[in-house]
């Protein structure tokens, strides 16, 4: 005859379980941090590992970055994961995932908003004071209605970008300061403050900004560079649907 079983009996031993997988699981993630970090050289911080959900292998985020890599950190692979039978990228799809939870935790209060329309489309931008590109962008944003548009101010191109980001960031109306500087070369006179250029300059590392302008959509998608206001129009379109 079988032992009389009750859940009581057996919760000390799952508990136990669930215990030392816990510490396993700890233990895996500090073993692959201290090796990936190891190899990306002085400096290089992991931001998150986690389960992929495939394969036994785990995710390791590093620097914009989404890699692989086994229990134990020993190997680890770049490149994209494809789901055969689905035909779904499974590694594109966690990256617009993160892109679309970082979109949502922007810190949109030192950016430059400007308001076209009833602003119901949202897009951020990354653009230096010194980017002809970015002039050019801004062109092309006049095209585009029903919009609202978030500058972030990343000055990286020249020396006196700095000083122009500071003096556009220290005005009482930023997204009109930012227009008549980008599309008039009208500079701010007068505006002077602590402007917070080194949390602006991290959000570059935080979302992979390599050049200026960047374009961010709520979606997760992003256009790295000058668009036209078509290309702009479609990609807000995408970003609309549900």
């Amino acid at each position: 005859m079988l032992p009389h079983w009750t859940p009581r009996a057996a919760t000390p031993a799952l508990l136990l379980f669930a215990s030392l997988a816990a510490t396993q699981a700890q233990a895996d993630e500090a073993e692959i941090r201290t090796a990936i970090e190891g190899l990306a050289g002085p400096g290089a911080q992991v931001e998150s590992v986690r389960p992929a959900g495939f394969l036994g292998l785990y995710e390791v985020r590093l620097g914009g970055q989404l890699l692989y890599t086994d229990a134990r950190g020993r190997y680890a692979f770049l490149g994209r994961v494809i789901d055969t039978k689905t035909r779904r990228n499974l590694t594109e799809e966690r990256k617009l995932e993160l892109a679309r939870a970082a979109f949502a935790e922007l810190p949109l209060d030192l950016a430059a908003k400007q308001v076209k329309g009833k602003g119901r489309r949202v897009l951020v931008t990354f653009e230096d004071p010194n980017c002809p590109y970015c002039r050019k962008l801004a062109q092309e944003l006049e095209r585009v209605d029903d919009l609202t548009v978030y500058t972030f101010l990343l000055p990286i191109l020249t020396p006196d970008s700095a000083e122009k980001a500071r003096a556009i960031w220290c005005t009482k109306d930023r997204g009109r300061a930012w227009r008549d500087w980008i599309l008039d070369g009208k500079a701010p006179v007068g505006a002077s403050c602590d402007a917070p250029l080194e949390r602006l300059m991290a959000l570059d590392e935080r979302h992979a900004v390599a050049a200026t302008p960047t374009i961010l959509l709520p979606d997760g998608n992003r256009i790295d560079g000058y668009a036209p206001a078509n290309q702009i129009e479609q990609a807000l379109e995408r970003a609309a649907r549900p």
